[in-house]
């Protein structure tokens, strides 16, 4: 090959891989770009709505290490994929949800009393799905009210 056709394929070649690497780039940016507005587009979730039955439930297992332990297992297994392992609302799942999960460190959440917070658990609603059936034992549900309550 002559000298000009070797400085032309290297011209070639280098202004192919410019055009791939502005176009990585783009993409990049779009990535980061949608992740950033889909978390922005998150709806800030509405009050709970809780009967007067469940705010007045009393929690037997106040305070017991063994039953925050225990929830803190259920919570592994339940929520942590939503609610994040510090419950911060922060899971890999929290970000594909329609409306934000608030966080159990909030005051406003550590504000209500254990009988709501059960409530919460056993009935859910909208993106919030109902435990009733997957922690099927009471203790096991006030478990899981304690350990949420320890994430302050």
């Amino acid at each position: 090959m002559d000298e000009n056709r070797v400085i032309n394929l290297k011209k070639r070649i280098m202004k192919n891989v410019s055009v791939l690497l502005k176009g990585l780039s783009v993409v990049i940016c779009l990535i980061a770009l949608s992740s950033f507005v889909s978390a922005q587009d998150q709806k800030a979730a509405a009050a709970w709505k809780i009967s007067a039955e469940f705010t007045a439930k009393k929690n037997p297992a106040k305070g017991d290490a063994a039953s925050v332990n225990v929830g803190k297992n259920l919570y592994a297994k339940h929520c942590k994929s939503c609610h994040g392992g510090a419950g911060l609302g922060d899971g890999p799942k929290a970000s594909s949800m329609k409306t934000k999960i608030s966080s159990f460190k909030d005051a406003k959440f550590q504000a209500q009393v254990d009988g709501a917070i059960y409530y919460e658990i056993v009935k859910g609603r909208d993106e919030m799905p109902a435990f009733d059936k997957k922690v099927a034992e009471e203790d096991d549900r006030w478990a899981l009210v304690n350990f949420v309550r320890s994430l302050k």
